[in-house]
């Protein structure tokens, strides 16, 4: 054999093994990271270091634990307007916002139920004309979104604390039936000496029309002589609120 073919011979046997095939690193989604980032934002500086949609976007990270939840959450404030607005909206009308599914709608509405209770509870058994600011911030988390008229009664004690808070009627989009000696009725029954009227303009615009003034003025009316005061009717819009006896309509 020639020393040629020794050489062939030997560098065949040497061959190289056949490379084995590597799998390749998976990267994490990018969205992970900003999660952790945003965690530790709101966990260092608070609530109020950061925006409305980060506010949001960590409200969905759990309902939507697989994906980018940033452009959700804008799409959400761009239909709506607010992150109240958000929270009080339908869930059907949640729904039709892009990729925000069922359970993310549902878990929003379960946010805003555990807010409106904590608003409930800052008035609950206080005396109201002294908490008339929390007495404001729940009826508008309570109604201000609302798609239908609601009439809503704040029944309170001869201290003027709060002992019961009723929807009484639930309307149309413009309008709410009201039977004042219904009203009256129920106060009755709570032995309530004193109450607070509360309903809600679906259109946005809290003034009063004229049917909202003879309709208190018929209950003010009503309930005077059987010694049940009526401190006020707030009219609940959108943007704010309409109080009558600031008005000076009763």
């Amino acid at each position: 054999m020639h020393d040629d073919e020794d050489e062939r011979g030997f560098f065949a046997e040497q061959r190289p093994p056949a490379m084995r095939s590597v799998k390749p690193v998976e990267e994490k989604p990018h969205y992970l990271g900003h999660r952790q980032r945003l965690r530790e934002r709101f966990r260092q500086a608070g609530a109020e270091a950061l925006s409305d949609y980060e506010i949001l976007e960590l409200l969905l990270f759990r309902s939507i634990p697989r994906a980018d939840t940033k452009e959700r959450a804008k799409a959400l404030l761009k239909r709506f307007g607010s992150l109240a607005e958000v929270l009080g909206a339908p869930e059907h009308l949640l729904r039709e916002v892009e990729h925000i599914g069922e359970g993310a709608a549902v878990d929003l509405k379960i946010v805003a139920a555990a807010a409106l209770r904590m608003a409930r509870s800052e008035i609950k058994g206080r005396e109201i004309l002294s908490s008339w600011n929390q007495v404001l911030d729940y009826c508008r988390a309570a109604m201000a979104f609302e798609e239908r008229e609601q009439f809503r009664i704040l029944f309170l004690d001869k201290k003027n604390a709060l002992i019961a808070d009723e929807v009484q009627q639930t309307g149309t989009v413009d309008h709410t039936p009201v039977y004042p000696r219904e009203v009256v009725k129920r106060a009755l029954e709570l032995s309530a000496t004193a109450i607070v009227l509360v309903h809600n303009h679906p259109s946005g615009d809290p003034t009063p029309s004229r049917a909202d003034i003879d309709m208190t003025k018929m209950i003010v009316e009503t309930a005077k002589p059987l010694g049940i005061a009526v401190h006020d009717h707030i009219i609940i819009g959108k943007k704010g609120h309409a109080s009558m006896k600031g008005l000076l309509l009763i």
